[in-house]
C-alpha cells in the first residue's frame, strides 16, 4: 500500500485554501494513476500494461469501488477495491468478502485526511454491496500485494491499524541466485535412490494433460489447476512444468514456474499427500532450479509462503527478501 509521510507546515496552509474532490475512476485517469503509483509505492513500480491487466481488465473490476482524489484538478490519490461478480473456482463468489487492492496518496498531500476519505468511501460502497469484511491486498488471482510490506511501507501499517484493520499471519517472499547452479552430489544421490524406489522425474508432455489437471484439483485445489491449464492453453506447459511419477506411472508430484509470464517466478510445487516425507519434493525443487539455470534464467523467486514454508525453502538455500502481513477488517 502507499507510503504515507508527513508534510511541511507551509504545505498545510496551502492545502487549506484548495478544493479537494473525490470521484469515481475514469479511463482518462490511467496514466496519472500509474505515474503517482510509481512515486508513492516506490518498491512496486508498474507500467500501464500491468495496471490494465491486473485491475481494469480483471473480470470483477467495478468503478463503484475505485476512487481518485483531486486537488485543484490534480490527481493526488487513488484507491482500488474489489468485490466478486463472478465465481472464482471452488471459492465461489465469497459474497461477504471485499478487498482493498491498493491505496496511495501523493507525498505532498499525505496526512491531510485524503487517504482516510478514500478508504471510507470505498468501504461504504463495499458494505452496500453486501461485504461484511475487507482484506488488504491478497485478492486472487490478480493481487498486486499479498498483504502489507511491513518493512518498506511502515506508515501504511499505522494508517490501516488506525482505521480498524487487524494484523494476521506473516508471509514471505523468497529467492535464490542461480548463477553457476548445479545439482549437488547429495541431490543426485537422493534422486537415484528415489528412482530405485520407482519414482520418475520428467518434463511435462501433453499425454498427461487430463491426469495432471485432475491431480492438481484433488490434491491442491482449483487455483493450481488453473495455473497449469493456462500454461497448456498457451502451449508453454512443456517448458515450465516438471512432474514426478510413482512406480505405477501415476502423477504424484508437480512443480511449475512462470505462472504470471515472468520466467523467474518459481512455483507452485507440491507432492501428493500419500507420497509426502519421501524427499521427492526437495529433488523436484532442485531439478526445476537446474532447468532454469540451463535456460539462462539466473534468478528464481516466489511471492509468498508461510512460516513452515520459509523454513523448508531456507534449507534449499533460498532467502527472504520481503515480509508481508495480512490485514483484515470485520464490520
Amino acid at each position: 500500500m502507499g507510503i504515507l509521510r508527513p508534510v511541511r507546515q507551509k504545505q498545510w496552509k496551502e492545502w487549506n485554501s484548495r478544493e479537494m474532490n473525490i470521484r469515481r475512476y475514469t479511463q482518462k485517469d490511467e496514466e496519472a494513476i500509474v505515474d503517482l503509483w510509481n512515486r508513492t509505492c516506490t518498491v512496486d513500480a508498474i507500467d500501464v500494461k500491468k495496471f490494465r491487466r491486473q485491475a481494469i481488465f480483471d473480470e470483477n473490476f467495478d468503478v463503484r469501488f475505485s476512487r481518485v482524489a483531486e486537488v485543484d484538478g490534480k490527481l493526488v490519490g487513488f484507491i482500488y477495491g474489489t468485490k466478486r461478480k463472478f465465481p472464482y473456482l471452488e471459492r465461489g463468489l465469497e459474497p461477504e468478502r471485499g478487498w482493498v487492492n491498493v491505496l496511495f496518496v501523493d507525498e505532498a498531500y499525505q496526512r491531510r485526511g485524503i487517504g482516510r476519505k478514500l478508504l471510507t468511501e470505498c468501504e461504504e460502497e463495499l458494505k452496500k454491496a453486501g461485504c461484511r469484511n475487507i482484506t488488504l491486498g491478497a485478492y486472487s488471482p490478480n493481487y498486486f500485494f499479498p498483504g502489507i510490506d511491513t518493512g518498506n511501507y511502515k506508515a501504511a501499517v499505522c494508517f490501516f491499524e488506525e482505521q480498524g484493520y487487524m494484523p494476521g499471519e506473516e508471509h514471505y517472499s523468497m529467492g535464490k541466485n542461480l548463477h553457476g547452479y548445479r545439482l549437488s552430489d547429495q541431490t543426485l544421490e537422493k534422486k537415484e535412490e528415489a528412482e530405485r524406489k520407482g519414482y520418475r522425474f520428467i518434463q511435462f508432455n501433453y499425454s498427461y494433460s487430463l491426469e495432471l489437471l485432475e491431480f492438481l484439483k484433488e490434491e491442491f485445489g482449483g487455483g493450481w489447476k488453473r495455473n497449469a491449464l493456462l500454461a497448456m492453453q498457451k502451449e508453454t506447459a512443456q517448458d515450465v512444468i516438471l512432474l514426478v511419477l510413482d512406480k505405477e506411472e501415476k502423477i504424484c508430484g508437480f512443480c511449475m514456474r512462470a505462472i504470471d509470464g515472468n520466467p523467474m517466478r518459481f512455483g507452485p510445487i507440491g507432492v501428493a499427500e500419500s507420497e509426502r516425507n519421501a524427499g521427492i519434493g526437495g529433488i523436484l525443487l532442485e531439478l526445476q532450479c537446474y532447468e532454469m539455470c540451463k535456460k539462462g534464467i539466473y534468478r528464481m523467486y516466489f511471492i509468498t509462503t508461510d512460516e513452515p514454508g520459509r523454513r523448508y525453502y531456507e534449507r534449499h538455500g533460498l532467502e527472504v527478501f520481503r515480509t508481508f502481513v495480512s490485514y483484515k477488517k470485520e464490520f
